[in-house]
């Protein structure tokens, strides 16, 4: 492996004009938000699917 770990949000980081800890903490914050959007579809289409039975 090539560089540090941090490289890649690095670079991230300065193409948006950012810190590496704000791009981090955004990034994190964008995947749990997919992450509980996505449960809560699911948990509406349980809810749904159970309605009409």
């Amino acid at each position: 492996m090539d560089g540090t770990p941090l490289d890649r949000p690095a670079r991230h980081a300065a193409q948006s004009g950012t810190s590496v800890r704000d791009h981090v903490v955004r990034t994190l914050v964008r995947v749990d938000f997919d992450e509980r959007s996505t449960s809560s579809v699911d948990e509406v289409e349980r809810f749904c699917a159970g309605e009409s039975a």
